[in-house]
């Protein structure tokens, strides 16, 4: 599949596949009478997979592939790694055999595990709806929107993992997220509220909680509450029990020390909170001051709500995919950590890379470029011409060029020029593009998308947006959007 967007392009029907035949009952212990109740709950959840798995995956297909599912004393959604069959995960769902199928790329590992999480939550859900020995206690699986306790899932699956003792589990994750979104809606002297949590792992030492309060969204209707953690530099810590146990600054916070350098790039804002989160089991939310809200785990950023919805970054996976297209990979972890502090500063901008220096002319005006044949004496230079500061970056290479002196850079309006040995090649380029190059290929997008579209034929391509959405392209296709 091949385009100039998002997979909002590439969205499918989510209905759920029906079968002629009634789902089994899921659950050996349920009477004769109940059976009725699980053909019922069957359909409603069967829609409830559906609707979970278009929220993060809108340009697959879930699909009956004929087989029937294995069997098992409990509903499952069982997709482990193993059962992958080209482009399809396998997916047993009340007894019968689905395939998820996307025609773009193969899921990922990421992407795998998120679908074993949106299974864990539909069957503990189920299970809490239809089983009445464990019903009482775990209405409060039910508490918010579907989609967080997913991510919550993803990210620690411990409250989902036994159904017996999931009401003696405090899912921290779900509640955190609660706190954020209440927090999301509210202001503080005309601003909007920015704040943050840090999870520690359920297997770091116990720490003392006392009287500490629950992290919960019945925090936020203490009017201080807002002005205790603005979510970049301090964050509200929170035990393993879901306790409030302290208000700590990230950059000082002692579990950040001695980590070592991140395994891949992050937004700069943020780096505090993915150091806090590797090499460890611990989590942490923000909420930005744009209102985002971001995920972190292992080190990196794994989740953001954005426009309305999750999405999962994947981000180790695009990682790969943008250095391994470009082929050196210093190039490409500079390029896109400008690229990610841009998007986080809602600033738009756009990096090309070129397979060869030589199609430069053919891409970018002669006047942008950074090295002229025929360069004009500084005397004769027009007064106020940005032209007249090029000697300051011509021959500029990777080795020299910081994220602090590329960023305003790439601020600049226009693109920035790289080959793909790491030379500058032009800052606030206008990028030339012609009709059969871009234009047939954008549904969704404007100039910056066609002239990404456009650099994309000569190599690769960065175009950043000012609602936070980073796209890559190359070749003339859209490869990825990261948010």
């Amino acid at each position: 599949m091949t385009g100039a967007g998002n997979e909002e392009m590439f969205a499918c029907d989510w209905s759920m596949p029906r079968r002629s035949s009634p789902p089994a009952p899921a659950l050996s212990r349920l009477s004769a009478e109940g059976a009725g109740n699980s053909h019922f709950g069957g359909a409603l959840y069967s829609d409830f997979l559906a609707q979970g798995l278009s929220h993060f995956f809108p340009a697959a297909r879930l699909e009956a592939d004929g087989r029937r599912a294995l069997a098992r004393a409990d509903l499952w959604c069982d997709c482990e790694a193993e059962r992958i069959k080209r482009d399809q995960v396998l997916l047993d769902w009340l007894g019968n055999g689905y395939a998820l199928r996307r025609a773009r790329r193969p899921f990922t590992e990421s992407e795998r595990r998120l679908i074993r999480a949106i299974g864990r939550v539909l069957t503990a859900r189920y299970q809490a709806l239809f089983n009445p020995d464990i019903a009482a206690e775990n209405f409060h699986l039910f508490h918010g929107l579907p989609e967080d306790r997913y991510v919550s899932a993803f990210l620690d699956p411990a409250p989902y993992e036994n159904l017996e003792t999931l009401a003696g589990q405090q899912d921290r994750v779900a509640d955190a997220i609660e706190v954020l979104r209440s927090s999301a809606l509210t202001t503080h002297e005309n601003r909007r509220v920015s704040t943050g949590a840090l999870l520690l792992g359920r297997s770091s030492p116990e720490v003392p909680a006392g009287d500490g309060l629950r992290y919960s969204s019945a925090l936020t209707s203490i009017r201080s509450f807002s002005r205790l953690c603005d979510g970049i530099h301090t964050v509200a810590l929170v035990n393993a029990k879901g306790r409030w146990i302290d208000i700590t600054d990230l950059e000082e916070w002692p579990g950040s020390a001695g980590q070592g350098s991140l395994p891949l790039p992050s937004p700069s804002a943020y780096r505090a909170h993915c150091r806090a989160t590797l090499g460890n089991d611990n989590l942490c939310l923000a909420l930005t001051p744009n209102g985002e809200i971001k995920a972190f785990a292992g080190g990196v950023q794994v989740f953001s709500f954005l426009n309305g919805r999750w999405h999962l970054t994947d981000f180790e996976w695009k990682y790969r995919c943008w250095a391994e297209a470009v082929g050196n990979e210093e190039l490409a972890k500079l390029v896109l950590q400008v690229a990610l502090d841009l998007a986080d500063s809602r600033r738009g901008g756009l990096f090309a890379i070129l397979d060869d220096a030589a199609s430069a002319g053919r891409l970018v005006s002669p006047a942008d470029l950074l090295v002229q044949e025929e360069r004009e004496a500084p005397g004769a230079q027009r007064a106020g011409s940005k032209r007249g500061l090029y000697y300051l970056l011509n021959g500029k290479r990777t080795a020299n060029l910081s994220p602090a002196v590329l960023r305003p850079l790439a601020a600049i309006d226009g693109g920035v020029v790289f080959d793909r040995e790491g030379r500058l090649l032009a800052i606030g380029a206008i990028l030339k593009h012609n009709e059969n190059e871009a234009a047939p290929r954008v549904a969704q997008g404007g100039g910056r998308t066609m002239a990404a579209l456009a650099a994309s034929h000569y190599g690769w391509a960065l175009k950043i947006s000012e609602d936070g959405i980073i796209s890559f392209f190359e070749k003339g296709n859209w490869v990825w959007d990261v948010s």
